[in-house]
Parts: structure tokens; sequence; C-alpha cells
């Protein structure tokens, strides 16, 4: 094995040395038909990006949650082999890289545009998830368009939940470009088009799924007030449209860490670290729990005709501090077994969602099709995926020892994001 890896190294070295187009030339007198096409779209795939060496990954450790738990809400897919959970694999390497860069997808948001803001390197964008017992497609963007004609699709909960929505818009955009058709009036909740196919895709802002009063300065968007947050009411801006999306994706969480107001039936019941006010401290679980329980009720007694999939949280990974204390992400390659544990925030929400998942998977199976997307164990091996500190254009062309404050939790596009979007595709076509 190692000489074989040595020589793989020696011919990479030496191939990059040469012209592609000599390259091209020498590959035109050896093969011919479908092997000068396959030879050509891996060299290709190179052009813009390193080849990472191959390390093996190993499942993830999550604290207090054993295989056996992490699985038991998931969705099993089949095989030839037979039975393969989608969720449980290893991250492996994928020569080929992403199917779109920076530089061809017009929806990345500014402060996940990690090469734009001059992230150096690229071995994070060769990694692909492979379930354990079976094969995981990539999404090919010229099929899912097929199938999806005439259909809508919509992603409803934060800025997790838009990043989301912004990788598939890059992937689908391969083959036809979306055009934005709708917004409301600041640009949080959009929905975009791909006109040859009649497919739509939707974000919604819904950071709380339910009925919330957000409190935020327009200019800084500092907090002037906590958030009045009805736990018993669910967010009209989108069950007013629910029933029109032929599939919906909610994902929702962090945004409960923040000071709220918990009210029931208009009357206030308590808070969570409203230290000013003299209510009880209810606790994050408490809402969290409250709200996707109304929400998969909801769903359940809905008699949904489409697909409904509720994304599990995704994990960040602030090393060395929290956010605003010095915390970073500086690896550059996926993570193994045991080096990260869940977040403590991510473990309350976990616990929450099987626990649901499990009360409602009897009443959902035989009224609507609702399907967990458990991103969680796959994304917690990714610390490599984060914008860190080029959330920020050029963060250290001023000062390379400035103090920069890293975004650890949103992902650089392209990155390890994209494949969620693999997952749903074969969630929807064998699941």
């Amino acid at each position: 094995m190692m000489k074989l890896l040595y020589k793989w190294k020696s011919w990479w070295r030496s191939l990059r040395k040469f012209n592609y187009s000599v390259i091209k030339l020498g590959f035109s007198i050896f093969f011919v038909g479908f092997a000068f096409r396959l030879i050509y779209s891996q060299s290709a795939g190179f052009s813009k990006f390193p080849c990472v060496k191959y390390s093996h990954i190993s499942p993830p450790h999550v604290d207090s949650f054993t295989p056996q738990q992490i699985t038991v809400e998931t969705s099993p897919q089949e095989d030839i082999a037979g039975k393969c959970n989608l969720f449980i694999g290893d991250w492996i390497p994928n020569q080929g890289g992403p199917l779109y860069t920076n530089e061809t997808c017009s929806f990345i948001a500014d402060h996940q545009n990690c090469m734009k803001n001059g992230r150096q390197d690229t071995g994070y964008l060769y990694w692909r998830w492979n379930p354990r017992g079976c094969e995981l497609p990539r999404l090919n963007p010229w099929r899912f368009l097929e199938l999806m004609r005439n259909k809508s699709w919509a992603f409803i909960g934060d800025s997790i939940s838009r990043n989301h929505v912004q990788s598939l818009l890059c992937i689908l955009s391969t083959v036809e470009k979306a055009v934005e058709v709708d917004h409301d009036e600041g640009f949080k909740s959009r929905r975009w088009l791909f006109p040859s196919y009649n497919v739509s895709v939707a974000g919604i802002w819904s950071p709380f799924i339910a009925e919330a009063a957000i409190f935020d300065d327009i200019v800084t968007g500092a907090s002037t007030s906590e958030i009045e947050l009805h736990l018993d009411k669910l967010d009209t801006n989108w069950t007013k449209l629910f029933k029109s999306w032929d599939y919906v994706i909610f994902s929702f969480g962090k945004w409960f860490i923040r000071s709220s107001i918990y009210y029931e039936k208009n009357t206030g019941l308590g808070c969570h670290y409203c230290p000013k006010r003299n209510l009880t401290e209810l606790g994050i679980d408490f809402a969290y729990q409250k709200v996707l329980r109304n929400l998969i009720d909801y769903i359940v007694t809905s008699n949904h005709k489409g697909t409904i999939f509720y994304r599990t949280s995704a994990p960040d990974h602030f090393e060395n501090g929290e956010w605003d204390k010095g915390g970073h992400c500086r690896r550059t390659e996926p993570a193994g077994e045991g080096e990260f544990d869940l977040p403590w925030l991510n473990k309350i929400f976990r616990e929450i969602e099987l626990e649901e998942f499990h009360r409602a998977s009897t009443r959902a199976s035989n009224r609507v099709n609702l399907k967990l997307l458990d991103v969680t164990p796959l994304s917690l091996l990714r610390p490599d995926g984060h914008p860190g500190p080029y959330k920020f254009f050029q963060p250290f062309s001023q000062d390379k020892n400035g103090k920069i404050i890293n975004d650890c939790l949103h992902w650089c596009l392209p990155g390890p994001i994209d494949s969620w979007n693999d997952l749903l595709m074969e969630m929807v076509i064998n699941g």
C-alpha cells in the first residue's frame, strides 16, 4: 500500500509539471471513447483544487448517545446488501471535488464565501459522505430538476437553513441558473424558480418556527429587549403557504439561546435568561420541546400530501473558547472518533428531537410522509468546513495577528453542507 501511495504521489507531482494541453493530447493517444472522457473529467476536476491524502474517519462520538440511540429515528435505506442507514458512515476522499465553485455560483453569501475571503487551504473540499453498507450517489442536478419538474420546495428556519438553500441553488444552477421571483420586504424570505423545469425553491425565514416578536436594532442588529416567543402559536409566515409546497424542510434551534419571554395562550409562563425580570427561568429545553411538539402535531394532522423533512441541528466547532471569547476553528481535515463531543446546546436539541420523533413516528406514518434528515452525526466530524476568520474579506490583510471573531457555526460554500443535499435526493428517490 505504501508503495502504491508513493507511486501515486510521485505521479501526481510529475503530472502537475506539465501543461494541461499536453496531458489531454497524451490521453487522446492512449485512450479512446469512454475511457478518454472519464480521465479527462477527472483531470479537469483538479484544475483549481489540490488533491488531499487519504485519512480514514471513524464514526462520531456523541456523549450520552450510543450508535443505537443515534440511529433509532432515522430512515433506513435499502441497497443490494440489505438495510443501510444513510447517517452512519465515514468521510472519504473525493478527488472530483465540488460540483460548483465560489466563482460559478452567485448565490453564496459573502460571509460563507471562504475562497473569495482569502481561505488558502482547499483540502476540505475533497471529501464525501459514505454511509456504511451502501452507496450514496452525489446529487445529479439534471436528474433532480427533471424529477422535480413542476414541484416546489421550501426550506423553513434560521440562517443555517438559508445556508442549506444556497447550497442547493448552487448545485442546481450548474444546469440552469435560478431566477429570483419573490421576496419579503427585508429579503429574509425569498423564492427562486428554475424556469425550464418550473421548479421553485423557497427559503422562509422563521428562526423559531413559532410566532415571535424580535426586537433587534435595524442598523446594529443588537437586541433592544427580550424576544417574546409564543410557544403554542406557529409562525403564519409559513403556515399560510404550507400546503402549497410539495417538499418542506424544517430546521431551527440556535435562536433559542437568546434571551426570551415565553407565552402560552397570550399569558407569560416564564423565560430564558431574563435576570432583570421577575420571571421563572424555564430553560431552552422547555421551550424547544414545546415548539417542536407543536410543529410535529401540526404536521401530522395537516394531511399534507407531499414530503416533509425535519433536519436535525448542525453542531458548531468552536475550540479554545466560545465565539466571543477567542474561540476558533482552524482544522483543515475531518475529525476522528472522539475528537469532538456534541456542544451542550446540540445535546439538548438532539435528545428532544429523538424523543419527539419517537413519539410521533406511528401517528405520522399513517397520515403524512414525515422524515428525519439526521445531519448531526456526520456534521460533527467536519470542523474543517466553517468560515472561521474568513467570514470577513481578507481578515488578516491589515494585521496578521489581529483578533478576529470566528464563524464556526455556518458552513463554507462549497463545502460539507453540500452532502446534505446528496442525502435529500437519496431519501426522496429511495426513501
